[in-house]
């Protein structure tokens, strides 16, 4: 294994090194919970790295290559803990794919998992505003004119998913050896009612870290950090305080970021040094914060 880059806090520790070659080397069950936004197969190019998971020339290429970070990921961690996927169906075009239309990339992740023993647990499905993408992507889909004139080409908008995967006990009605609690004090039921909602209706599309300063022309095509919100809607519901969360596609440290601030423990891979040494700024700076809060709330207990 080639680390290229690494810094250890307190409380985080980030890798810039090869996802799948890093987790094959963590140990058995050592991470509570994870979450984190794989590339979308080939939709993007971040870098000209051979080792990039968006280099690959078709869906299938992707899977096959995914699968070993899965199967890696499986065996890291916990009985009965969770794994959080962010993900979407993605556009086809005529030109690339011979067909205008949607790619199932949520199957592709589901067959993955399930095929290396994970438990398909739930989804959820994130809300975006039709008119948002419309305005971005121009996709003739969303015009009100092909609305118009031709209806039978329109579709509705893209959501995102976050789909989740538990590790097996054993038994299926077996408990798990350490489960994630809640504090009714902390979390009323109203809380717990909102989350559990099959649709996420209010996650704040514009809530991501900021990304401006690890744009590089040479290899760099698209960074779409996942909302903090989603991370800390997930963080709450299956992990606890001090909890070892992992991400092995880091960016440029949402899910760290998040889960720091709201004491728990991260470790994070990243391939690209650009986007490894923001989010070790933007790690260090949530760890500080997490801290700063952690005695703020001894204080006003005492």
């Amino acid at each position: 294994m080639q680390v290229l880059d690494q810094h250890i806090g307190d409380r985080f520790a980030a890798y810039n090194v090869d996802c799948v070659e890093f987790t094959a080397q963590m140990p058995d069950a050592s991470v509570d919970f994870s979450i984190y936004s794989p590339p979308f197969a080939h939709l993007f190019v971040y870098s000209d790295s051979e080792r990039d998971m968006g280099n690959v020339a078709d869906y299938e290429t992707f899977g096959a290559t995914y699968r070993h970070l899965v199967r890696e990921m499986f065996r890291a961690t916990k009985p009965g803990r969770i794994s959080a996927v962010h993900c979407s169906d993605l556009p086809t075009t005529a030109s690339k794919d011979g067909v205008i239309g949607l790619f199932d990339l949520p199957a592709v992740i589901r067959e993955a998992h399930q095929a290396e023993g994970w438990v398909y647990h739930s989804r959820v499905t994130i809300w975006k505003d039709p008119v948002v993408e419309m305005q971005r992507t121009k996709a003739h889909g969303l015009l009100y004119k092909t609305f118009r004139t031709d209806a039978s080409r329109c579709r509705a908008g893209m959501p995102d998913y976050l789909l989740m995967f538990r590790k097996p006990t054993g038994a299926a009605t077996e408990k798990t050896p350490d489960p994630v609690e809640h504090d009714p004090n902390v979390y009323p039921v109203t809380r717990w009612q909102e989350i559990a909602s099959p649709v996420w209706m209010t996650i704040d599309q514009t809530n991501v870290l900021n990304v401006k300063i690890v744009r590089e022309d040479a290899d760099e095509r698209h960074l779409c950090p996942l909302q903090l919100d989603v991370i800390e809607r997930a963080l709450t519901l299956y992990s606890n305080p001090d909890d070892t969360v992992f991400s092995p596609f880091l960016g440029i440290g949402s899910e760290g970021y998040q889960a720091l601030k709201m004491g728990r423990r991260f470790i994070g891979t990243e391939l690209k040094p650009a986007y490894f040494r923001q989010a070790v700024k933007n790690l260090a700076h949530a760890e500080q914060e997490g801290v700063a809060g952690d005695l703020l709330a001894r204080v006003a207990a005492e």
